[in-house]
């Protein structure tokens, strides 16, 4: 085993004017690493848009009742707040942890060699929406849980879910210019496909905002909206997406459509009947928490199931990057 090696004081200030860069000279990370990367950065999107519906289904919305601090006086919770405190900011320290996995993926694609631009690129605008939905998250706090910025909180994650999705897949595919897969028939009903998903995803944050989880035990405005009617309007909208699936299936086999389209769309319609259950399951039996914290996972994994489908409508070939998986991480050398 080598040494450790030496850092300079010409590395140190090297380091201090562009970390990123005095890494990726001395660290050249696998495509394997730069993937599990990307795929971190995704799942902990979800996590936190699941560990953020456990805190307002068990009423700890305001477990912290101001923002950035926990009280006025504290930065974490204290024994007072009880259980509450202890979910709210247990779901705050979770944004490092997300941070964290967004800082790696950035890391790993800004080290990866050839640079690739584009995926160190979607890195940080992963880090930017994290940054913009923190504050969200602390006007949510201040402003006592409005519907409509807990809405605009919850959709701001979808937004940061599209991203990782996209980055994942990136970090799976060449870099020279992408090649349609299927014709532009087929590409057009998966936008339509996707556009109706983001009409769903959206009137399913209006049915939360007028439905009875507000977020805390207080007395908590609601959306001035007839909850039953907008519920109905949100399941009219998950029919018309499975509809559309199942349609879509059938033109792929029909212009006999490559392998990865049709294993795509044949992963969103199971997921869609899934949730389709939960859903049904969770309206007639008065909303039980653990079934809505379902619902809102199966949310999450619709919207990147819809984009999956979406992404493999084309393909990027191109040489591997270095690092093919199996080979191991280049290590630290001096340069």
């Amino acid at each position: 085993m080598g040494g450790v090696p030496k850092l300079t004081r010409a590395d140190a200030e090297a380091a201090l004017r562009n970390p990123l860069a005095f890494i990726a000279a001395r660290w050249t990370p696998t495509a394997g690493t730069v993937r599990r990367a990307a795929l971190a950065a995704l799942v902990m999107s979800v996590v936190i848009v699941v560990t953020g519906g456990a805190v307002r289904l068990t009423g700890s919305g305001l477990g912290c009742p101001t923002w950035p601090k926990c009280t006025a006086d504290s930065l974490t919770t204290t024994r007072e707040m009880g259980l509450h405190g202890v979910i709210e900011f247990g779901n705050r320290l979770l944004t490092y942890v997300l941070c964290a996995a967004v800082g790696w993926a950035i890391v790993a694609a800004r080290a990866q060699k050839p640079r690739r631009r584009e995926l160190t690129r979607l890195g940080w605008v992963q880090f930017w929406v994290v940054m913009g939905n923190a504050v969200l998250g602390g006007i949510v706090v201040l402003v006592g849980l409005n519907p409509y910025t807990v809405a605009a909180h919850f959709l701001l994650s979808s937004a940061l879910i599209a991203v990782a999705t996209v980055m994942w897949q990136r970090s799976r595919e060449g870099d020279e210019a992408p090649r349609p897969l299927v014709g532009a028939a087929v590409r057009q009903l998966v936008w339509v496909l996707v556009g109706v998903t983001v009409l769903l995803i959206a009137v399913g944050t209006v049915v939360t905002g007028a439905g009875p989880h507000a977020g805390d035990s207080s007395d908590v405005p609601r959306m001035p909206v007839d909850w039953e009617t907008v519920t109905k309007l949100h399941a009219v909208l998950a029919w018309i997406v499975v509809t559309l699936t199942f349609a879509l299936w059938f033109v792929l086999k029909a212009v006999d459509a490559p392998r990865e389209p049709l294993d795509r769309t044949r992963d969103l319609f199971l997921i869609l009947l899934a949730q389709g259950a939960v859903g049904y399951v969770q309206y007639f039996t008065d909303l039980p928490e653990v079934l809505v914290g379902a619902h809102m996972l199966g949310s999450c994994l619709v919207w990147i199931g819809t984009l999956r489908v979406l992404l493999s409508l084309r393909e990027r070939p191109g040489a591997a990057p270095a690092g093919l998986p199996g080979q191991p991480d280049r290590t630290l050398t001096t340069a």
